[in-house]
């Protein structure tokens, strides 16, 4: 029964306030009914959201892209930012029809006519906490990829609001770290939040807390070169109380069973999108290879991460050469890269578990808070190892880890801090892609017009087909139907961003590195 209601309830999902739509002729969707109970529509916002933001599109041809950790055998267009602008505009779309269904899960909820009915599924402040969580988890994807976008004015329909103003990123981070303290503060540890349906945390309240914290961690620490106040809200999440080991990690894991699947799985082998793989320049990074082509150094030269053999496959390839056309990539390239058609890793499981936060990333913004202090760092190698390794099935053994730890953490500063931290993200491209913004490291990923490879005597470098200033890709553009449907908002928006155009290298403001690979704190 309750995998029945699950279905149905994805299927009814309700038409959200998108920012793109004139939806001044809509009056009531007769594809929803009034009478779904919050945790289930939480339950079908949680997949939703899941299912865009992990999957061969919004990762696999964006995110896990710009970070490098993934690149394609084929056709290499979007590894060199050719964005689809038909993707663009769905992505757009799609996560502000989450966001809006997470804003009904508060508005049943806090709604003096439905609030005692939807109590039945769970504490009424409860269930408002976590989708308030859970909506700025989104909203700081979302911003972190486009910039400044609509927030107070989302969502806002039934409100008469058709046509969203683009709030500014400075003061969408500001009420994010507010929304996730009020939050907080709101949640009754001793009640569920959710009497089933919640696939992050089973309705845990206490680790719904703890994710609000912890993600008040991270907003801060993206913040902390602009906003003088980011050591007070790390301490103020500290106190409150924060992740305290990979039992409170915030993952969405999905079922063997169709149609609940991973959608990296379902992209891969059901819409047979499989010239994916792993990526030159983060199997060098595993291994412990230096750059020789652009003689950048690595850290702990010489020592391989006992992470490669989960991350990949076939931990004796040397990756795919990243950003090259798709007119020189030759079969020997697609050879030597690992094809996961044939011997898929942990990542392309149909119940992959994507990561939304972990331990390990905590402890590493704790070691950066600290003044890169060498115990968080360890913890957060250790935490994660463990955390991918159990994912996987198999044991890293004592020994191994800590003779990799200890080879690992030498001369602890930013930039090793960094790539452990860059290590574990993988396939939560957002956020690494945001420490690369946000510190420059690591160093070893591929900038324009770097050299890729050499193949037939030939050098070929990582060229790009849209201008980003000789950097990493710094946003992704507005999408176009917002020029049309949303056209005031956007012109403005459009207007305070660099060159006054909408471009791919205009900063985010919390993006204040004085070079392409290095940050002012680091120096």
């Amino acid at each position: 029964m309750k995998k029945i209601l699950y279905k149905l309830l994805i299927l009814s999902m309700v038409v959200g306030a998108v920012s793109c739509q004139d939806m001044e002729s809509v009056n009531t969707d007769p594809n929803n009914p009034a009478g779904v109970p919050s945790n289930m529509v939480m339950a079908g916002a949680e997949k939703k959201i899941m299912d865009y933001v992990y999957d061969n599109w919004f990762s696999g041809r964006q995110s896990l892209v710009y970070s490098q950790y993934w690149c394609q055998r084929n056709y290499t267009e979007e590894d060199r930012y050719q964005i689809r602008e038909s993707v663009n505009n769905n992505y757009f779309n799609q996560l502000y029809t989450c966001q809006a269904n997470l804003t009904k899960v508060i508005k049943l909820n806090s709604d003096p006519a439905t609030a005692l009915a939807m109590a039945k599924y769970g504490n009424n402040k409860n269930q408002i906490a976590a989708a308030k969580i859970l909506k700025t988890w989104l909203y700081q994807v979302m911003t972190d990829t486009w910039g400044s976008i609509p927030y107070t004015e989302a969502s806002k329909l039934d409100e008469g609001i058709y046509y969203p103003k683009y709030d500014d990123q400075t003061e969408i981070y500001k009420a994010m770290i507010k929304e996730l303290t009020d939050a907080a503060a709101m949640i009754d540890v001793k009640e569920k939040a959710f009497l089933g349906g919640d696939r992050i945390f089973d309705g845990d309240a206490l680790k719904w807390k703890k994710f609000a914290n912890s993600l008040k961690c991270r907003l801060a620490i993206h913040v902390s070169k602009v906003d003088p106040n980011w050591k007070n809200y790390i301490a103020e999440a500290l106190a409150n109380g924060v992740f305290e080991s990979n039992k409170d990690n915030a993952v969405y894991t999905y079922s063997k069973t169709a149609p609940e699947q991973c959608n990296f799985y379902r992209g891969y082998f059901e819409d047979m999108r499989n010239d994916f793989t792993i990526s030159r320049p983060f199997m060098d990074i595993l291994k412990g290879q230096t750059d020789t082509l652009n003689a950048k150094s690595h850290p702990w030269a010489g020592v391989q991460d006992p992470r490669l053999p989960i991350y990949t496959t076939s931990p004796d390839s040397i990756g795919m050469p990243l950003g090259i056309p798709s007119s020189s990539v030759e079969s020997g390239m697609r050879t030597a890269a690992p094809n996961w058609k044939k011997n898929p890793p942990l990542c392309l499981n149909a119940d992959f578990s994507v990561p939304l936060m972990t331990y390990a990333e905590l402890q590493f913004i704790l070691s950066e808070y600290n003044g890169f202090s060498v115990k968080e760092y360890k913890d957060g190698v250790r935490a994660s190892i463990e955390y991918w390794s159990g994912l996987n099935g198999t044991t890293v053994g004592d020994a191994q880890m800590n003779t990799y730890i200890a080879a690992v953490s030498n001369n602890v500063n930013a930039e090793k801090v960094a790539l452990q931290k860059y290590i574990d993200l993988y396939m939560n491209g957002t956020e690494a892609w945001v420490e690369y913004r946000r510190t420059g490291y690591p160093v070893q990923l591929l900038k324009p017009n770097e050299i890729s490879c050499i193949s037939g005597g030939e050098t070929l470098k990582f060229t790009t087909l849209s201008e980003t200033k000789g950097d990493l890709i710094s946003r992704v553009k507005y999408p176009t139907n917002e020029s049309t449907l949303n056209k005031e908002a956007f012109d403005a928006a459009v207007s305070k961003l660099q060159d006054k155009t909408n471009n791919y290298y205009s900063k985010m403001f919390w993006d204040v590195r004085t070079s392409t690979n290095q940050h002012p704190a680091n120096k």
